[in-house]
């Protein structure tokens, strides 16, 4: 009987898998999203990774696509076909990424969910990993958000409430080459999807309020495997080098807008250092890259990218990360 048991598991198993090579080619109105004309509308979708659904579950699957045009090129928005190339050239120093995202939620007005109607909450302090119905705002959310990525298959490594109230953060990661933008996006949907469901809205704004609070970024920690060996302090620095030399290249990657929407958010303060400035340092948030002050005592580890912007095309931030550091001397 035990035996008849782990037979019809293992056949249960075997039929809910699913791979990528089994899901077809898909395609979509493509005028209704302002990608075509409504002549020559049909947009394809390329199948490139799957993940457990976690609303529907059971045998359900989230499947993530690359979009292409009638002519069969890439979408202007497909960010994913030139970082896959650019990770695929890299693949022998195997790096590793992991996204430190942060987002605002906001409520059916589009003002901080939880902030007082006709004024504002205390000062910046007492919010960031608070505790407390009165430092936090959208728990609720958050822990149902990390739930579904747990099922869904996301290597959702953490979660804190941030320095604005009603702000918060959810790491990803380590993900190593396209894995990193592939996971992210998926747990971007999963959790419009869950906020969707308290009837809040989730902004990746860089900077949803003006004055005195702090904006929202995608910190990127980066490391190449000679990077997290005993002495790879030396290619840190080498890679710091040579991400100061590319600021301003890096700085039109980091934000959908080539670095208007930055601009809002580095402007030198709250934590942040200043769009036309490159700088680096240890244990220090006001930089552009911050070396991990146990890094530096280590003597290895990984590198904190702080400029891209908490709405960057994850692709598009390790896609010039790679060709900095590795592709191009």
């Amino acid at each position: 009987m035990a035996r008849l048991r782990t037979i019809n598991f293992l056949q249960k198993l075997i039929l809910s898998l699913i791979l990528i090579s089994d899901c077809p080619v898909w395609n979509y109105d493509g005028s209704s999203t302002y990608q075509a004309e409504g002549s020559n509308s049909d947009m394809y979708l390329h199948p490139v990774a799957i993940y457990r659904d976690p609303f529907r579950r059971g045998k359900n699957k989230l499947v993530l696509c690359e979009v292409y045009k009638y002519n069969k090129t890439p979408a202007e928005t497909n960010k994913r076909q030139s970082c896959k190339k650019a990770m695929d050239k890299a693949r022998d120093v195997h790096p590793w990424f992991g996204i430190e995202q942060e987002y605002t939620l906001l409520d059916s007005t589009k003002y901080p969910f939880g902030w007082p109607k006709n004024g504002f909450p205390g000062p910046q302090g007492p919010y960031y990993c608070g505790v407390g119905a009165t430092k936090v705002f959208g728990r609720d959310v958050v822990e149902a958000h990390y739930r579904a990525c747990l099922y869904a298959g996301i290597k959702i490594a953490g979660c804190n409430a941030e320095v604005m109230p009603a702000q918060w953060e959810f790491q990803v990661g380590p993900c190593e080459g396209i894995d990193m933008g592939d996971q992210l996006w998926i747990a971007r949907y999963i959790l419009d999807r869950v906020a969707e469901d308290f009837g809040v809205v989730v902004t990746y704004d860089p900077k949803p309020m003006t004055g005195d609070w702090n904006g929202a970024g995608a910190h990127t920690n980066y490391s190449t495997k000679e990077m997290r060996e005993p002495g790879g302090i030396k290619a840190i620095e080498e890679a710091i080098k040579k991400l100061g030399k590319q600021h301003a290249r890096h700085i039109k990657a980091y934000d959908p807008k080539g670095g208007e929407d930055n601009k809002r958010r580095l402007t030198g303060h709250h934590e942040t250092s200043s769009i036309e400035d490159f700088s680096a340092g240890v244990a220090n948030r006001g930089a552009s890259i911050r070396i991990p002050r146990q890094v530096a005592e280590d003597g290895m580890g990984y590198l904190e990218d702080r400029r891209p912007a908490s709405n960057c095309d994850p692709y598009s931030v390790t896609e010039v990360i790679i060709v900095t550091t590795v592709l191009e001397e």
